[in-house]
Protein backbone atom coordinates (compact mmCIF):
# COMPACT_ATOMS: atom_id res chain seq x y z
CA UNK A 1 0.00 0.00 0.00
CA UNK A 2 1.21 3.48 -0.86
CA UNK A 3 0.12 6.26 1.48
CA UNK A 4 -0.98 9.56 0.01
CA UNK A 5 1.27 12.30 1.38
CA UNK A 6 0.50 16.01 1.58
CA UNK A 7 3.69 18.05 1.19
CA UNK A 8 4.14 21.72 2.06
CA UNK A 9 7.08 24.09 2.51
CA UNK A 10 10.83 23.90 2.34
CA UNK A 11 13.63 23.14 4.75
CA UNK A 12 14.33 20.14 7.02
CA UNK A 13 11.77 17.34 6.80
CA UNK A 14 9.06 16.97 9.42
CA UNK A 15 6.70 13.96 9.11
CA UNK A 16 3.31 14.62 10.73
CA UNK A 17 1.20 11.55 11.55
CA UNK A 18 -2.46 12.29 12.30
CA UNK A 19 -4.74 10.50 14.75
CA UNK A 20 -8.26 9.16 14.34
CA UNK A 21 -11.12 10.78 12.40
CA UNK A 22 -9.31 13.65 10.59
CA UNK A 23 -6.78 13.03 7.82
CA UNK A 24 -3.37 14.58 7.27
CA UNK A 25 -4.51 17.74 5.54
CA UNK A 26 -7.13 18.67 8.14
CA UNK A 27 -5.24 17.69 11.29
CA UNK A 28 -2.18 19.83 10.61
CA UNK A 29 -3.84 22.90 9.08
CA UNK A 30 -2.58 25.17 11.88
CA UNK A 31 1.03 24.14 11.25
CA UNK A 32 1.13 25.85 7.85
CA UNK A 33 3.11 28.85 9.21
CA UNK A 34 6.01 26.41 9.78
CA UNK A 35 6.28 25.83 6.04
CA UNK A 36 8.45 28.93 5.69
CA UNK A 37 11.29 27.05 7.39
CA UNK A 38 10.36 23.35 7.33
CA UNK A 39 9.16 20.79 4.80
CA UNK A 40 5.99 19.27 6.24
CA UNK A 41 5.01 15.79 5.07
CA UNK A 42 1.54 14.76 6.25
CA UNK A 43 0.51 11.26 5.18
CA UNK A 44 -3.10 10.16 5.11
CA UNK A 45 -3.15 7.03 7.22
CA UNK A 46 -4.95 4.01 5.67
CA UNK A 47 -8.62 4.71 5.08
CA UNK A 48 -8.22 8.47 5.51
CA UNK A 49 -8.05 11.17 2.87
CA UNK A 50 -6.70 9.76 -0.37
CA UNK A 51 -4.99 6.64 1.01
CA UNK A 52 -6.45 3.16 0.33
CA UNK A 53 -8.57 1.59 3.07
CA UNK A 54 -7.29 -0.94 5.60
CA UNK A 55 -8.07 -1.77 9.20
CA UNK A 56 -6.57 0.81 11.55
CA UNK A 57 -3.69 -0.95 13.32
CA UNK A 58 -0.65 0.79 14.78
CA UNK A 59 1.91 -1.92 13.95
CA UNK A 60 1.43 -2.34 10.17
CA UNK A 61 0.90 1.40 9.87
CA UNK A 62 4.23 1.99 11.62
CA UNK A 63 5.92 -0.17 9.00
CA UNK A 64 4.33 1.93 6.23
CA UNK A 65 5.55 5.16 7.83
CA UNK A 66 9.05 3.76 8.35
CA UNK A 67 9.33 2.41 4.81
CA UNK A 68 7.78 5.31 2.92
CA UNK A 69 8.56 8.42 4.98
CA UNK A 70 11.65 7.64 7.04
CA UNK A 71 13.73 6.81 3.99
CA UNK A 72 15.87 9.84 4.83
CA UNK A 73 16.55 11.77 8.06
CA UNK A 74 13.35 13.39 9.32
CA UNK A 75 11.72 14.76 12.42
CA UNK A 76 8.66 12.67 13.35
CA UNK A 77 5.52 14.04 15.03
CA UNK A 78 2.46 11.96 15.91
CA UNK A 79 -0.91 12.91 17.39
CA UNK A 80 -3.18 10.52 19.32
CA UNK A 81 -3.38 7.13 17.54
CA UNK A 82 -0.75 8.55 15.20
CA UNK A 83 1.46 9.06 18.23
CA UNK A 84 1.36 5.32 18.87
CA UNK A 85 2.13 4.67 15.19
CA UNK A 86 5.03 7.11 15.38
CA UNK A 87 6.59 5.48 18.44
CA UNK A 88 6.59 2.11 16.71
CA UNK A 89 7.86 3.63 13.43
CA UNK A 90 10.71 5.46 15.16
CA UNK A 91 11.90 2.21 16.73
CA UNK A 92 11.83 0.50 13.32
CA UNK A 93 14.05 3.12 11.67
CA UNK A 94 15.98 4.99 14.40
CA UNK A 95 18.88 5.88 12.12
CA UNK A 96 16.65 8.26 10.16
CA UNK A 97 14.79 9.83 13.08
CA UNK A 98 16.18 13.25 13.96
CA UNK A 99 13.62 13.71 16.73
CA UNK A 100 10.31 12.27 17.90
CA UNK A 101 7.35 14.27 19.23
CA UNK A 102 4.25 12.49 20.53
CA UNK A 103 1.02 14.29 21.37
CA UNK A 104 -1.42 12.56 23.72
CA UNK A 105 -1.05 8.99 22.46
CA UNK A 106 -3.92 6.93 23.98
CA UNK A 107 -1.47 4.20 25.06
CA UNK A 108 -3.37 3.15 28.16
CA UNK A 109 -1.29 -0.01 28.37
CA UNK A 110 1.81 1.89 29.51
CA UNK A 111 0.10 2.70 32.82
CA UNK A 112 -2.18 -0.30 33.16
CA UNK A 113 -3.53 -0.72 36.70
CA UNK A 114 -4.02 2.99 37.31
CA UNK A 115 -7.81 3.41 37.68
CA UNK A 116 -8.16 6.62 35.66
CA UNK A 117 -6.07 5.17 32.83
CA UNK A 118 -7.89 1.84 32.82
CA UNK A 119 -11.24 3.66 32.66
CA UNK A 120 -10.02 5.76 29.75
CA UNK A 121 -8.75 2.70 27.88
CA UNK A 122 -12.02 0.84 28.43
CA UNK A 123 -14.14 3.82 27.33
CA UNK A 124 -12.10 4.22 24.16
CA UNK A 125 -12.35 0.51 23.40
CA UNK A 126 -16.12 0.56 24.01
CA UNK A 127 -16.63 3.16 21.28
CA UNK A 128 -14.27 1.51 18.80
CA UNK A 129 -15.86 -1.92 19.26
CA UNK A 130 -19.46 -0.64 19.20
CA UNK A 131 -21.97 -1.06 16.39
CA UNK A 132 -23.03 2.58 16.54
CA UNK A 133 -23.61 4.57 13.37
CA UNK A 134 -20.92 7.12 12.56
CA UNK A 135 -22.81 10.17 13.87
CA UNK A 136 -23.62 8.63 17.26
CA UNK A 137 -20.10 7.19 17.48
CA UNK A 138 -18.65 10.66 16.98
CA UNK A 139 -20.87 11.96 19.78
CA UNK A 140 -19.59 9.23 22.09
CA UNK A 141 -15.96 9.42 20.97
CA UNK A 142 -15.33 13.16 21.19
CA UNK A 143 -15.95 13.43 24.97
CA UNK A 144 -13.89 10.28 25.63
CA UNK A 145 -10.94 11.56 23.59
CA UNK A 146 -11.30 15.11 24.87
CA UNK A 147 -12.23 16.76 21.58
CA UNK A 148 -13.96 20.05 22.52
CA UNK A 149 -16.37 20.12 19.59
CA UNK A 150 -20.10 19.60 19.22
CA UNK A 151 -21.15 17.07 16.59
CA UNK A 152 -23.89 18.47 14.32
CA UNK A 153 -26.79 16.41 13.02
CA UNK A 154 -25.11 16.24 9.62
CA UNK A 155 -21.32 16.16 10.18
CA UNK A 156 -18.88 16.85 7.37
CA UNK A 157 -18.12 13.77 5.28
CA UNK A 158 -14.46 13.91 6.39
CA UNK A 159 -15.60 13.33 9.99
CA UNK A 160 -17.96 10.54 9.00
CA UNK A 161 -15.34 8.78 6.89
CA UNK A 162 -12.78 9.05 9.67
CA UNK A 163 -15.17 7.74 12.31
CA UNK A 164 -16.14 4.78 10.13
CA UNK A 165 -12.46 3.98 9.81
CA UNK A 166 -11.99 4.15 13.58
CA UNK A 167 -14.88 1.78 14.25
CA UNK A 168 -13.43 -1.72 14.29
CA UNK A 169 -9.85 -0.48 14.65
CA UNK A 170 -7.28 -2.24 16.79
CA UNK A 171 -7.88 -0.73 20.23
CA UNK A 172 -5.04 1.54 21.36
CA UNK A 173 -4.87 -0.02 24.83
CA UNK A 174 -3.38 -3.11 23.15
CA UNK A 175 -0.27 -1.12 22.26
CA UNK A 176 2.97 -1.83 24.07
CA UNK A 177 5.15 0.95 22.65
CA UNK A 178 8.87 0.11 22.44
CA UNK A 179 9.83 2.61 25.13
CA UNK A 180 13.16 0.98 26.02
CA UNK A 181 14.21 0.97 22.37
CA UNK A 182 13.24 4.63 22.02
CA UNK A 183 15.33 5.55 25.05
CA UNK A 184 18.27 3.56 23.71
CA UNK A 185 18.04 5.13 20.24
CA UNK A 186 19.38 8.43 21.52
CA UNK A 187 17.38 10.88 19.42
CA UNK A 188 15.59 13.74 21.24
CA UNK A 189 12.00 13.01 22.29
CA UNK A 190 9.24 15.41 23.33
CA UNK A 191 5.93 14.32 24.88
CA UNK A 192 3.09 16.86 24.91
CA UNK A 193 -0.37 16.71 26.48
CA UNK A 194 -3.30 19.11 26.56
CA UNK A 195 -3.74 19.31 30.33
CA UNK A 196 -7.39 18.26 30.26
CA UNK A 197 -7.65 14.73 31.71
CA UNK A 198 -5.87 12.81 34.43
CA UNK A 199 -5.49 9.74 32.22
CA UNK A 200 -3.72 11.54 29.40
CA UNK A 201 -1.37 13.29 31.82
CA UNK A 202 -0.44 9.97 33.46
CA UNK A 203 0.12 8.28 30.09
CA UNK A 204 2.31 11.13 28.85
CA UNK A 205 4.23 11.32 32.14
CA UNK A 206 4.91 7.58 31.96
CA UNK A 207 6.13 7.68 28.37
CA UNK A 208 8.38 10.66 29.12
CA UNK A 209 9.82 8.99 32.20
CA UNK A 210 10.47 5.68 30.44
CA UNK A 211 12.09 7.25 27.37
CA UNK A 212 13.93 10.16 28.99
CA UNK A 213 11.87 12.59 26.94
CA UNK A 214 11.22 16.26 27.46
CA UNK A 215 7.71 16.88 28.76
CA UNK A 216 5.36 19.78 28.01
CA UNK A 217 1.70 20.73 28.39
CA UNK A 218 -0.12 22.91 25.84
CA UNK A 219 -3.49 23.97 27.20
CA UNK A 220 -6.40 25.56 25.41
CA UNK A 221 -7.69 22.96 22.93
CA UNK A 222 -7.70 19.79 25.06
CA UNK A 223 -6.88 16.75 22.88
CA UNK A 224 -6.44 18.90 19.77
CA UNK A 225 -2.91 19.80 20.84
CA UNK A 226 -1.75 21.02 17.38
CA UNK A 227 -4.42 23.73 17.59
CA UNK A 228 -3.39 24.95 21.06
CA UNK A 229 -1.93 28.43 21.58
CA UNK A 230 1.84 28.28 21.64
CA UNK A 231 2.15 24.78 20.21
CA UNK A 232 3.89 25.83 17.00
CA UNK A 233 6.45 27.81 18.96
CA UNK A 234 7.03 24.89 21.32
CA UNK A 235 7.45 22.45 18.45
CA UNK A 236 9.71 24.66 16.37
CA UNK A 237 11.94 25.38 19.35
CA UNK A 238 12.30 21.64 19.96
CA UNK A 239 12.92 20.84 16.30
CA UNK A 240 15.54 23.57 16.04
CA UNK A 241 17.42 22.30 19.08
CA UNK A 242 17.15 18.72 17.82
CA UNK A 243 18.52 19.73 14.44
Amino acid sequence: MRLHVHRWGRGPRVVLVHGGVLGGRETWRNQRPLTERWTLLAPDRPGHGQSPPARQDFEPEAALIADQLLDEPSHLVGLSYGGIVSMYAAALCPQNVRSLTVLEPPSAGVARGVPAVDEFGAATRAVIESDLDAVEALRRFFPVAGVPLTVPDEPHEVLLKGMRQLLGARPPDEAEPPLEALRAAGFPILVVSGGHTEANEIICDTIASETGAERAVCRGCDHLVPDAPGFNELLENFLTRAS
